[in-house]
């Protein structure tokens, strides 16, 4: 079976999950407004310039999971999903998931953001299979620390090649979705590169090597 692989945000998405979970939590008051926001916005230009410090922002990032009962979070994250992600699907990209369905492909979401934020989402887009930075849980909570190697950059190379050989996939003919230069590793191993309303380094790049720019938005 083919495989087709998708990054999420800013590709499957027309917005980023993660740095908008963080705007949601201080629009909502969980967090304060001035100093969290601050530093969120500073990593997500940190991340679109290539110079994200990944454990530092997951630190950041997954202090609230730990600080609170997962009933509260699953709350919060049902309204997330309702204020925040639907507003930003994308009919393209759901028709695109779709026509990988229908070529009897197997669909597979790969993204750096962490698994308590991505994990509904996939659900929302019919893609059971999902790559994601993993979050730790003891005893029926987040401890706010990640574990296993974290679906970034290379990260997602040696993540997807784990799974491929649990699972008795191979690249083969396979395609790779993605918006940014951080997946070049990634976009580099597959058969057909994807560049989806790429960032300017990504979009240069795709240029240069001839490989297939579309957009979903």
């Amino acid at each position: 079976m083919r495989l087709a692989l998708f990054d999420l945000d800013n590709t499957l998405l027309g917005g980023d999950s993660d740095h908008a979970w963080g705007d949601y939590l201080c629009t909502r008051g969980i967090l304060d407004a001035a100093t969290y926001k601050a530093r969120n916005d500073e990593f997500y230009q940190d991340y679109l310039a290539g110079r994200l410090d990944l454990n530092e922002y997951l630190n950041f990032t997954l202090e609230i999971l730990a600080a609170t009962d997962v009933a509260q979070l699953d709350e919060w994250h049902r309204d997330f999903m309702r204020d925040c992600i639907e507003p930003i699907m994308l009919p393209k990209a759901a028709a695109l998931l779709q026509q990988h369905r229908d070529a009897g492909d197997k669909l597979v979401i790969i993204t750096a953001t962490n698994r308590f934020v991505t994990g509904p989402i996939a659900e929302r887009l019919g893609v059971e299979t999902l790559l994601a930075t993993e979050v730790e849980m003891v005893d029926g909570r987040y401890t706010g620390r990640s574990y296993d190697v974290p679906c970034f950059k290379e990260g997602k190379v040696t993540r997807l090649n784990r799974w491929l050989e649990e699972n008795g996939y191979d690249l083969h003919d396979s395609y790779f979705y993605s918006d940014s230069m951080n997946d070049l590793p990634l976009l580099e191993q597959v058969t057909h590169p994807v560049v989806v309303d790429p960032d300017p380094r990504l979009h240069e790049e795709a240029k240069r090597r001839g490989w297939k720019e579309i957009s979903l938005r």
